[in-house]
């Protein structure tokens, strides 16, 4: 197994803004498919956005840990709220919002049903509250943020919901159609 980059200060800022650029697009594409703005391109254009936070989640796991210097996370405000995404998502979404997803390839465990409107908007909240702190101009604390939720809770749902918008894009192009 290989040992994780050692990132110098400045490139952690680095880091943080390429971070905070493709949340920012994550998140207006998230708002464009809820409100049906996206139209017939909704999943052309989540699939690029979670394939792109994909590989700023690989940044992220691939760098030694983050570490701030206290263990109390700062104040936001407002504290990030994607219940309207997430409803707006699973409206736009309906024919392809559930799907099932192995959840331990290695496992015996049999699939599990999920949304992906659930799994979008759960990434929203944790790149939303990250870019809170960025904006704030706390980037360490934004990368500390981003790299533990990416660990623990998003790169989990941005695989699988990244696995689940391929294979509908599959489908639509692959699947044989009787011509009329």
């Amino acid at each position: 197994m290989s040992e994780p980059v050692q990132a110098e200060p400045e490139e952690d800022l680095e880091l943080a803004t390429d971070v905070a650029r493709d949340a920012r697009s994550f998140l207006e594409t998230l708002e464009l498919v809820a409100s049906g703005g996206a139209g017939a391109r909704a999943v052309a254009l989540l699939l690029l956005d979670v394939a792109q936070m994909c590989v700023a989640g690989a940044h992220l796991g691939a760098r030694t840990d983050v570490i701030v210097g206290t263990n109390v996370e700062p104040d936001l405000d407002p504290a990030p709220d994607m219940d309207r995404v997430r409803e707006g998502l699973a409206g736009q979404l309906d024919p392809i919002d559930s799907y099932v997803e192995i959840f331990d390839p290695y496992g015996d465990d049999p699939p599990v049903g999920y949304q992906l409107s659930d799994d979008l908007a759960d990434m929203g909240q944790d790149l939303m509250r990250g870019l809170l702190h960025y904006d704030a101009g706390r980037g360490r604390e934004a990368l500390w943020w981003w790299q533990f939720t990416y660990l623990n809770s998003w790169g989990g749902s941005a695989g699988a919901a990244l696995r689940a918008l391929q294979s509908v894009v599959a489908h639509v192009r692959l699947d044989a159609h009787d011509q009329e």
